[in-house]
């Protein structure tokens, strides 16, 4: 299928393949091919070898390089933090499809981090700035300015929102004290 600029097109409409192109706005890469991400129409960049969608409607959240994500941490293995995303900050519009990120380790803080664990635990809810995009599960997040990082967090002993003391939290339920990377923007 060749797309060319104008064409109207669906979510999943296939518009090119990436040895062609470069996926831009409302797109994707799959497996080669570059689809769109919602209702619009084609808009192709031949000197940049870059292809975009241009929404046909009020246009919903885009995760691009540089924005600030809510979300919630669903795994800390090894190097890597999992999160779900759940909205871009200060949009009221939803995400047009679900989002999983990650948090390198050496994008967690500024500085050496010896254990992800001490920075994020399973359940809390971050802060993080994109820095880089390819398809709907390879997001790459960095929480490592001040103003990112923990927003809110639970005690992994009884699962009560902690609160902040200094640089690190404590849960008033149970009196457990836990280090995180947390924000200067801290809601517990």
């Amino acid at each position: 299928m060749k797309t060319k600029s104008g064409d109207f097109v669906l979510p999943g409409d296939i518009l090119g393949v990436s040895e062609e192109f470069v996926p831009s706005e409302w797109t994707y890469e799959e497996e080669g091919r570059i689809r769109s991400l919602v209702v619009g129409v084609v808009s192709v960049d031949n000197k940049n070898k870059k292809i975009a969608v241009i929404p046909k409607t009020s246009s919903p959240s885009i995760l691009k390089k540089d924005v600030v994500v809510l979300g919630r941490i669903t795994e800390v293995r090894g190097q890597r933090a999992l999160v779900e995303i759940e909205k871009v900050k200060d949009s009221n519009r939803s995400l047009t499809t679900s989002y999983v990120g990650g948090i390198h380790i050496s994008q967690a803080e500024r500085g050496y981090v010896s254990r992800l664990t001490d920075e994020f635990r399973i359940g809390d809810i971050v802060e993080a700035k994109v820095t880089k995009v390819i398809g709907l599960d390879n997001i790459d997040l960095k929480t490592s300015e001040k103003e990112l990082g923990v927003i809110k967090a639970m005690c992994t002993k009884c699962r009560h929102v902690m609160k902040k003391s200094k640089n690190e939290v404590i849960c008033t339920n149970c009196g457990n004290k836990e280090s995180r990377k947390l924000s200067v923007n801290y809601e517990g």
